[in-house]
């Protein structure tokens, strides 16, 4: 039967390969049980609640790609996204956890239509490469400012508007040694570094009495308080409609990214360097998204992390479905993942913030018309708070450099009508 589903012959694998490398990346992404959950708890919705929906989501995702797509490829919660979701879209914004579900619900739906009508390919090649790298970029900052945030080793000050807090203080003390640990085990190849991480600081969080201890295991709590909870109609005003685009946005340029990444690793492409199947690996990207709204998640992507499996020797969806099953498992571990303190995720964020800042080699920082909308995304993302501040300065200073620099033939339809409206959106909307 799963030779039949997942053709292992022809992929010149077999079944305990594409379970190892199923295990394998798990081991690298499982992080994300524990981060996503403590970061949207913030906007108000409930932990366990958002537990259930975070590995369910997961789930669904990984057996999508697995069974349809048949590519080794995982998906979960992104990182950023839910960042953007809880301070910036609720705590800054002012709106309700239920609208910005109801934004995720709709960007979904919209990334659906775009991968069964090709249109994405049209979006993905107007957009120019630094612009793409500066918003990976200023996300990676996004989340590393929110991490100091959390420590306590950035605080709020009426004089300077952001000081140093005490760094003496247990949480900031922990978030460095957390981030120490991984880099430690990162280096040396040891699967699961992050979620090594998490674990350790949270054991010495409850020997030293900061964290009470409440088990490990139980039965998975329930999902009813965010199920079914997002506001579509309060989604649809005027001032959702920038969050909205940067939810859809920066999914598209993440599972894109992503399933490169992947497929170049593990020789998934064909032979004209095409990616066989792409409109099938975008629909579980986009169902998962879907999903997950519903069941109150934020934005479901492809992980990077599948690289490690693919490493591993993972080359069908059996890989992803494997993934699947593990985080369907994961739901018995909600006692462990309630009891996680929020400094113990800040290591993480740093880290995935560090990974995420390597696309910046790749900016012709000679360039001046290039160098000014990175650095504009890059230091308007976490100053803003605000992902979809960031990507709207980003494309507006864009197009602003080349005109008054006269290099108009640089520039595209698609660019200047998505500065136009971000320029309107912040004229009239704001």
């Amino acid at each position: 039967m799963l030779e039949k589903i997942f053709l292992l012959k022809d992929h010149n694998t077999t079944l305990r390969q594409e379970v190892v490398a199923g295990i394998t990346t798990f081991l690298t992404m499982a992080y994300i049980i524990f981060v996503n959950p403590a970061m949207l708890a913030d906007s108000g919705m409930d932990h366990g609640a958002i537990f259930v929906a975070t590995c369910v989501a997961a789930a669904i995702g990984c057996f999508v790609m697995g069974f349809i797509a048949n590519y080794p490829i995982a998906l979960a919660p992104g990182m950023g996204l839910n960042a953007f979701f809880t301070y910036t879209v609720v705590l800054e914004m002012g709106y309700t956890w239920q609208v910005a579900l109801g934004g995720v619900f709709i960007s979904g739906c919209v990334f659906i239509v775009l991968s069964l009508f090709n249109i994405r390919e049209w979006i993905i090649n107007a957009i120019p490469h630094s612009l793409r790298f500066g918003i990976a970029a200023g996300i990676g900052l996004f989340l590393a400012f929110i991490a100091l945030k959390n420590a306590g080793i950035v605080i709020d000050s009426p004089a300077t508007l952001l000081t140093l807090g005490d760094i003496t203080a247990f949480s900031a003390v922990m978030a460095a040694l957390g981030l120490f640990i991984i880099v430690g085990l990162v280096n040396r190849n040891i699967n699961g570094a992050v979620m090594i991480s998490i674990l350790l600081i949270t054991i010495l969080s409850i020997l030293f009495g900061k964290v009470d201890y409440s088990g490990i295991i139980s039965m998975p709590p329930s999902v009813t308080p965010t199920l079914m909870q997002l506001d579509i109609s309060g989604a649809l005003e005027v001032g959702m409609l920038s969050v909205i685009f940067a939810f859809l946005f920066v999914d598209l340029f993440d599972t894109s990214g992503t399933l490169i990444a992947v497929a170049q690793r593990g020789n998934l492409l064909d032979d004209k360097g095409n990616f066989p199947r792409l409109g099938k690996a975008l629909l579980a990207d986009s169902t998962a998204t879907v999903a997950g709204s519903m069941l109150g998640t934020s934005t479901t992507t492809s992980y990077v992390e599948s690289t490690a499996g693919v490493a591993a020797g993972g080359r069908t969806g059996l890989t992803a479905v494997t993934v699947g099953v593990l985080f369907l498992l994961a739901l018995f571990f909600a006692p462990l993942a309630a009891m996680v303190p929020s400094y113990a995720t800040a290591g993480p964020l740093f880290y995935v913030a560090v990974l995420m800042l390597a696309g910046l080699v790749h900016v012709k920082w000679d360039n001046i018309s290039d160098a000014v909308p990175v650095a504009v995304i890059c230091i308007t993302m976490p100053l803003t708070f605000s992902i979809a501040h960031g990507i709207a300065f980003g494309f507006i200073s864009y197009v602003a450099v080349r005109l008054f620099s006269g290099h108009t033939k640089e520039l595209n339809i698609s660019v200047c009508l998505l500065a136009l409206l971000f320029l309107v959106k912040f004229i009239f909307f704001a």
